[in-house]
């Protein structure tokens, strides 16, 4: 099958936000649009608002008014399919049910042209199950959009097992004309953006079950690391009830895989209505006369004292050290050291080691040297890091009361915001990065996407600071695979086994 969608009349169906903020792109991209919701008057009521929503832009100067009535008057509001029985290219977006999609385009392919593509906007539910039972199920396609839709690049462009690669390259195509970023998927259980993205809520509710740190902790940490939301905030946002179920979801979809196992303690807030903004509760309470989080206390106020400092180790995060304490040390009159082949990352305070995590919790890693005051420290994705970033770091509980005090008085030293978490395997950063990049390695290993395709989803489907496989190349193959190791050392069981993509690579 061969299809140009370039200048195909649209038919919307769905007069939701995604619906019609579909509608309003294609609008906007030139084509001729209708819009068909089985809510008697949903269209209307959803042309409005959108008219609504172009004059409050044009007022503000984001939007030409000519570009705003040229919009609206190239979306009409349908009562019937049949209206739009001309259409080029079919965009369902209504609820996300198996059986109401496959009712849907069954009936479609009754009214519109063989030649037309179907496109679903499903989210979550299989594209090859969707086509199961039509005429031409090749012309099928997911086209899944991200809200807010007139905002968000992201579009995933998802084939089923019968989809026609031309029709998937003719959506991917007029998604690109419409100022959109598609990206190939294909189509497995929460596609590219909602499977990769599962680690990242994943980890934190672990964390939070094993009482390792605060959920204020938590979202400081990886608000630091460059991630607009901490884990705790975002699954407020996007509602507990709602984030449980897609989890349990494609945990159901992959065969209960215990990589993808749920929470019971999200499932505790679920059943006891803590579902975040929406009840005005979650990890936080929300709403009007409701405080914020308060930050995490830096205590750290014990003067530093040392005899000898070196820096150990090569790289970014290692010549950032020697930077910052020579910096800090300048009134003093002296400085660090510098050993950059000794394999390790981070500073040496007399016998002392300030350590950044490759994965062993710091009671290991006092253990194998024999000796109770060392302290690990979380990776720092971007150096120099951001003036008062929040860093988890963890002791032995051996360590002494005197380098318990000197460990984040160092840290503070650096500028950075120390926070002390539980002494468990890759702390909070390094842990979420690497099952994030082990996440993306299985999908590129299983054929799901490819790897460009995976960074450029995570950056514009759910604004990550940069994509699994750009981590990958700057912490470096070793150190990803270090952590998941020490993880899965510590916790045993098929969650943190090594991706074979990454065990392949040398």
């Amino acid at each position: 099958m061969t299809c140009s969608l370039q200048a195909a009349p649209v038919l919307v169906v769905g007069a939701g936000i995604m619906g019609t903020g579909i509608a309003q792109v294609a609008a906007q991209a030139g084509h001729a649009v209708w819009l068909f919701d089985v809510r008697e008057g949903a269209a209307a009521a959803a042309l409005q608002k959108l008219a609504a929503t172009l004059e409050g832009l044009v007022a503000k100067g984001r939007l030409a008014a000519e570009a705003a009535q040229a919009t609206l008057a190239r979306i009409e509001g349908v009562a019937s399919l049949q209206q739009a029985a001309h259409a080029g290219l079919v965009v369902e977006a209504i609820v996300e049910q198996l059986d109401a999609k496959q009712s849907l385009f069954r009936e479609l392919e009754g009214i519109v042209s063989p030649t037309a593509v179907l496109a679903t906007n499903t989210s979550s539910i299989s594209v090859t199950a969707i086509a199961n039972g039509l005429q031409h199920p090749g012309r099928l396609v997911g086209m899944h959009f991200f809200n807010p839709v007139p905002l968000m690049k992201l579009v995933e462009v998802v084939s089923g097992l019968h989809t026609e690669p031309a029709v998937a390259e003719a959506v991917f195509e007029l998604a690109r004309t419409w100022g959109k970023v598609p990206v190939h998927a294909r189509s497995t259980p929460g596609f590219i953006v909602n499977r990769i993205a599962r680690p990242y809520y994943a980890e934190a509710l672990a964390l939070l079950q094993e009482q390792a740190c605060t959920p204020a902790v938590l979202d400081a940490c990886l608000r630091s690391a460059g991630f607009r939301m901490g884990p705790c905030e975002l699954m407020d946002l996007i509602g507990h009830d709602t984030n449980f179920a897609v989890t349990q979801s494609v945990f159901d979809a992959y065969f209960f895989d215990k990589r993808y196992v749920p929470s019971p303690l999200q499932r505790e807030m679920v059943e006891g209505g803590l579902l975040g903004r929406k009840s005005g509760r979650g990890f936080y309470r929300h709403g009007e006369g409701a405080a914020a989080a308060a930050p995490p206390v830096l205590v750290a106020d014990a003067p530093m004292q040392a005899r000898e400092l070196v820096v150990h180790g090569s790289g970014a995060v290692a010549d950032w050290l020697e930077q910052a304490l020579t910096r800090a040390l300048a009134p003093q009159g002296w400085g660090p050291g510098r050993q950059a082949g000794s394999g390790w990352t981070g500073v040496a305070i007399d016998e002392r080691r300030l350590v950044q995590t490759d994965g062993r919790p710091a009671h290991v890693l006092a253990e194998q040297l024999g000796q109770a005051d060392v302290a690990v420290f979380d990776w720092l994705l971007a150096t120099p890091p951001a003036p008062g970033a929040a860093l988890a770091y963890a002791l032995p509980q051996a360590a002494s009361e005197h380098w318990a005090g000197q460990a984040p008085a160092w840290l503070a030293a650096l500028g950075l915001v120390p926070l002390r978490v539980a002494d468990s395997s890759g702390l909070v950063v390094a842990r979420t990065v690497a099952m994030l990049v082990n996440e993306a390695a299985d999908a590129v290993l299983h054929g799901v996407c490819s790897a460009d395709a995976a960074d450029a989803a995570m950056k514009l489907g759910v604004n990550y600071p940069a994509g699994p496989f750009e981590w990958l190349q700057r912490q470096g193959r070793n150190a990803v695979v270090a952590v998941l190791r020490a993880l899965d050392a510590e916790y045993r069981g098929e969650r943190y086994r090594v991706s074979p993509l990454l065990q392949r690579q040398r």
